[in-house]
């Protein structure tokens, strides 16, 4: 199915887990750097565990997905993604889900509460972004540094093969544009009706603890903040177990 955003939607890479069809979904939203590969064995436990379904998908221009079709981002990218994400949900014949995300997959998890309420049940969010700290660019500049001089090119590359320059591109172009420190979704948030769990590492590199209080208090009663000791910015990477246990909660009345 050809789309308006200039891509067909089977380009679109898709890992699904299914329990039973009477069951909610939960759909995973990678990072700036990720894709389906890299959230490991966790969608699958997560699946296990609370017995939902679960989709995973690449971005476009990550993974196996098709590559960009644009070589520099709007300034609202993420917000383009809710929208994609809106639109894919629709190919795939889903009404409503459960949305996790983790960093930028975390904000466009936020977003399309926002702008799609009804089509979200809930949201779980790791180390997400509501606007731009000091933090995040000094994380971002350390991740230039490693790109580099590491092996961290060749890292991504596993991943995301002729795709890689221009992943690592948009994301380090587009947060250290000048114009970008003024970035903010604060406004959008108190449209969220649904329960939000907001995890976030007291370690994480790339966000202060402000963007956790930022959206617990928009949202106020709806918001669940978690932050964990000695965890950063991947936390169902470092504390798994921990996470699969506060998610399958805080989803067993979903």
């Amino acid at each position: 199915m050809s789309s308006k955003y200039g891509f067909d939607f089977s380009e679109i890479a898709v890992k699904r887990i299914y329990t039973q069809p009477d069951k909610p979904t939960i759909i995973f939203l990678h990072d700036s750097l990720g894709c389906i590969e890299l959230w490991r064995d966790f969608p699958e436990k997560m699946s296990q565990e609370t017995g939902f379904n679960v989709l995973v998908y690449d971005r476009q221009g990550y993974g196996k997905s098709c590559s960009f079709i644009y070589e520099k981002r709007d300034k609202q990218y993420l917000d383009l993604e809710a929208d994609i994400l809106n639109d894919l949900m629709a190919y795939w014949g889903l009404n409503d889900a459960i949305l996790f995300g983790h960093s930028d997959g975390g904000t466009i998890a936020l977003i399309m509460a926002a702008k799609y309420p009804e089509k979200v049940k809930a949201v779980i969010t790791e180390g997400c972004h509501i606007f731009v700290d000091d933090l995040t660019i000094k994380g971002i500049n350390a991740a230039v540094y490693q790109y580099e001089n590491s092996n961290l090119r060749e890292r991504i590359a596993r991943y995301h093969g002729d795709k890689t320059e221009m992943i690592y591109k948009l994301w380090v172009d587009t947060w250290r544009e000048p114009s970008y420190s003024d970035w903010s979704i604060e406004k959008l948030l108190p449209n969220i009706t649904c329960p939000t769990l907001v995890i976030q590492g007291y370690e994480d590199e790339f966000g202060t603890e402000a963007q956790v209080d930022g959206i617990v208090n928009a949202i106020q009663n709806l918001g669940e903040k978690w932050m964990i000791e000695g965890v950063g910015h991947n936390p169902h990477k470092e504390v798994p177990e921990l996470v699969l246990e506060k998610s399958k909660k805080f989803l067993k009345n979903i």
